[in-house]
C-alpha cells in the first residue's frame, strides 16, 4: 500500500520482512516479534537541510523521525490532530541517533517507523534511515514519548487509540 503525502511517500512494509525482503542487498532492519507493521515513508534530501558540504545537517534527522512518526501513526488510522482535539499530546521525552554513514543533497531516503513499545503511557518509536536506491544504512533511532493532557500533566492514553497503537494488555 502506497500513499503520496505532502511530497512523501508512505508505504506500510510487513514486520517480518522488513528491509530484507525489500532491498536489493539484504540489509537489515530492526525487528520485533509481535510488534505492528514498519511504515516506510520516502523523501528527497533539499537542499537547505545540508551543510557547506553538501552532507545532512544531524538535527535534521530528528525531522525525518517525526515525519515517519506522523505517517506511522497515519497508516495506523489515526491523525495526530484527532488526538490532540481530544486534548491529548504526545510529548518527545527522549530521542537518539546513530548517525551511520552521511546522507547528502538529492539522496533519495527511506525512514522506516517502527511501534517498538506499545504503552498507553509511554510509548517508543524506533527508526531506520537508509538509502532508497541501494538499502545502505544512513541512521538509526529512537524517541521515547509521554501521553500528556493539554496541561502537560501524564495521563493514560484512552481506551479507543490503543488498537491504533497495538495496545493489547488491559493492565497496561
Amino acid at each position: 500500500m502506497e500513499r503520496t503525502l505532502c511530497g512523501h511517500s508512505s508505504r506500510l512494509i510487513p514486520h517480518a520482512l522488513g528491509f530484507a525482503g525489500f532491498w536489493p542487498h539484504g540489509a537489515r532492519s530492526i525487528r520485533y516479534p509481535d510488534r505492528m507493521e514498519a511504515v516506510e515513508t520516502r523523501l528527497r534530501v533539499r537542499y537547505a537541510e545540508t551543510d557547506q558540504m553538501g552532507v545532512v545537517y544531524y538535527a535534521n534527522y530528528f525531522v525525518w523521525m517525526e515525519i515517519g512518526r506522523v505517517e506511522f501513526c497515519r497508516a495506523s488510522g489515526m491523525r495526530y490532530r484527532e488526538i490532540e482535539g481530544d486534548g491529548f499530546l504526545l510529548v518527545v521525552a527522549e530521542a537518539d541517533c546513530r548517525y551511520v554513514t552521511p546522507a547528502r543533497y538529492d539522496d533519495e531516503i527511506v525512514i522506516s517507523t517502527t511501534l517498538a513499545d506499545a504503552s498507553p503511557r509511554m510509548p517508543r518509536f524506533d527508526y531506520e534511515i537508509a538509502e532508497a536506491a541501494n538499502g545502505r544504512k544512513i541512521a538509526t533511532g529512537y524517541t521515547k514519548h509521554i501521553w500528556c493532557g493539554a496541561d502537560f500533566r501524564p495521563r493514560k492514553l484512552p481506551k479507543e487509540y490503543w488498537a491504533a497503537f497495538g495496545i493489547k494488555n488491559e493492565n497496561a
